[in-house]
């Protein structure tokens, strides 16, 4: 560890994720939030906190052999009865075409309006800082998601878009390969595993999917002392511009 980055260990030091009270999820896909955050999600709603989900596209070209008209209402159904599982009741649709057929700065702006409405404390959205990530939807979310996690506190920059400003404390990353905050997930991992069955569209029970996340949650629990857990990069406002060593 170099002396600046020692130094803003100490000077910042990381945030609690479960010491907050709302949380907003954006998924790039109808099952993104499950696979990245499903058992954290499931269990910040059992704690009583206040957790919504925004699933950016309609995962249309999810299958080769359902016309993507047609899968946009199935995953629509998935996405919902699989929230509901994990105790979330409050599910937002931006329905912008999977496969990035859309305009990247209006999906910027529809997302900084769900957190000018929500007011989350963090945000959670896939990392898209990930060498080996190249699905434009995961990039576009996660990239987007970051800098309104940045700009939403500020007036004079959200009033431009016609939004009020949000006190948003950080943005946590999911999917990522530098974790450094872990939640503690336990007996939700089996809440997340029977959620993402939800997804049969995309996923059968023989998928090796759900080998992957069993795999990851006992790794990161072994490094947490728990069974399970999940792991994010957590950024707060302070670290989101200006301190290339926070994200090494």
């Amino acid at each position: 560890m170099n002396l600046v980055k020692a130094a803003l260990h100490f000077a910042l030091p990381k945030l609690k994720i479960e010491e907050s009270d709302r949380f907003l999820f954006f998924g790039p896909h109808p099952d993104d939030i499950e696979i990245g955050a499903g058992a954290t999600a499931a269990k910040l709603a059992a704690m009583g906190k206040k957790v919504r989900f925004v699933v950016v596209t309609d995962g249309r070209f999810g299958s080769e052999t359902t016309e993507p008209e047609k899968l946009a209402g199935i995953r629509k159904a998935e996405a919902l009865e699989s929230a509901r599982l994990l105790g979330v009741d409050d599910v937002v649709f931006l329905s912008f075409s999977d496969g990035g057929f859309y305009d990247a700065d209006e999906l910027y702006r529809a997302m900084a309006a769900e957190v000018s409405a929500f007011r989350p404390d963090i945000i959670f959205a896939p990392d898209p800082c990930v060498t080996s990530e190249f699905h434009k939807d995961h990039l576009n979310v996660g990239r987007a998601a970051g800098s309104i996690a940045c700009f939403a506190p500020y007036r004079g920059i959200m009033n431009e878009m016609g939004l009020h400003p949000a006190p948003v404390r950080a943005v946590a990353f999911f999917m990522t390969a530098k974790p450094d905050a872990f939640v503690r997930t336990g007996k939700y991992f089996r809440v997340q595993m029977k959620a993402l069955s939800c997804h049969k569209s995309q996923f059968d029970e023989g998928n090796v999917i759900f080998t992957y996340l069993r795999l990851r949650s006992l790794n990161y629990g072994f490094r947490k002392l728990s069974l399970h857990a999940e792991a994010f990069r957590l950024l707060s406002q302070t670290e989101l511009h200006c301190l290339p060593e926070r994200g090494k």
